[in-house]
């Protein structure tokens, strides 16, 4: 592998996805196409950067042109920019059309005039819907219910007919939530650990019942290797883990690791206008490599915690952290 592009590597899946693809072929060059928004910091990848063969280019998806530069030459495109946040899609859902759906294209389009021969795209359990029991494998229809998880299944169409009617070589992944240090505080375990830290109350849509699977980030970017490596072009796999938690069970988590009360500290708000009960997905198809999640939340919460005391000076502006509370938490 010579050269690989990756988007949105600026951002917390990203980065940890650009960080593997180092390990793994350190002689290679990568370049990142991230917009910079803000979910992403220039000091996820700082490191990386000042090794001198791996570049930022700052810029839109939906730049045709910039497509076609970056992807010029490259042996792999992985996929990973979006819009990810459900509670912003339903106030600004037509940035996230044309972000997920036709950034998209955009890329797919650039990669297929510049033959590049093999590309990851990244997309998200939400594509299938809720499913209350049970769980969806690769070959069950999408049913979209929320205006990011339509614009997923969108790129997921174009991804499709791009593999169909020109043969395009891409992987199309679907994840669960995935977790991690790095992960910008609008999702709800960084979130809830930075109200913990700064003892402010926990904020829970609806009655926190809802359930969510679990995943390391470090095992996610295991994953995009093992598919540049072995998938098969055309396939869809999901990736999963079988740690299922209410978001309750998150904050109780959380809490715990901290020594305080979770119910006393919960302040219970209006939930969105639709929120899915619960998604789980199965992943015989890639377990049949041999691969297993390694780490699980339970386990992982403490080393999190750890990471956002460190690091609260990022946030101060969202949660109005004071100097002192930064201080006290360092």
């Amino acid at each position: 592998m010579r050269r690989i592009v990756v988007t949105g590597g600026a951002g917390f899946i990203g980065s940890h996805v650009v960080e593997r693809l180092i390990e793994e072929y350190p002689d290679a060059r990568l370049d990142i196409l991230d917009k910079m928004t803000y979910a992403a910091d220039i000091e996820n990848i700082r490191c990386i950067l000042k090794r001198g063969q791996h570049y930022l280019h700052v810029g839109d998806l939906c730049d045709f042109d910039l497509c076609i530069r970056l992807t010029r030459d490259a042996d792999c495109v992985v996929h990973v920019a979006a819009e990810s946040h459900v509670d912003n899609s339903f106030g600004n859902s037509l940035h996230f059309t044309r972000s997920n759906t036709l950034g998209t294209h955009a890329l797919l389009e650039a990669c297929r005039l510049n033959k590049v021969s093999r590309i990851i795209h990244v997309s998200t359990d939400e594509v299938y819907g809720e499913i209350h029991d049970g769980e969806h494998s690769e070959a069950d229809i999408l049913n979209p219910t929320n205006p990011y998880s339509a614009s997923k299944a969108g790129a997921d169409m174009i991804v499709n007919s791009y593999i169909h009617s020109f043969k395009l070589p891409v992987i199309l992944v679907r994840a669960n939530n995935i977790f991690g240090i790095r992960q910008y505080p609008e999702k709800i375990i960084p979130r809830f650990c930075i109200l913990g830290l700064l003892s402010q109350k926990f904020t829970i849509h609806g009655g926190g019942l809802n359930r969510r699977r679990y995943l390391a980030v470090k095992d996610f970017a295991d994953v995009v290797v093992l598919l540049l490596q072995r998938g098969v072009l055309g396939e869809i796999y999901n990736i999963g883990s079988d740690c299922e938690y209410t978001n309750l069970e998150i904050r109780d988590m959380i809490a715990d690791e901290l020594g305080i009360c979770a119910e006393s500290n919960t302040t219970f708000v209006e939930d969105r206008p639709f929120n899915d009960f619960r998604y789980a997905l199965n992943c015989d198809k890639l377990k049949a490599f041999g691969w297993m999640p390694k780490r699980q939340l339970k386990d992982q919460i403490g080393e999190l915690l750890g990471w956002y005391t460190a690091n609260l000076d990022r946030y101060e502006n969202l949660f109005k952290i004071s100097q002192e509370q930064s201080e006290l938490a360092s």
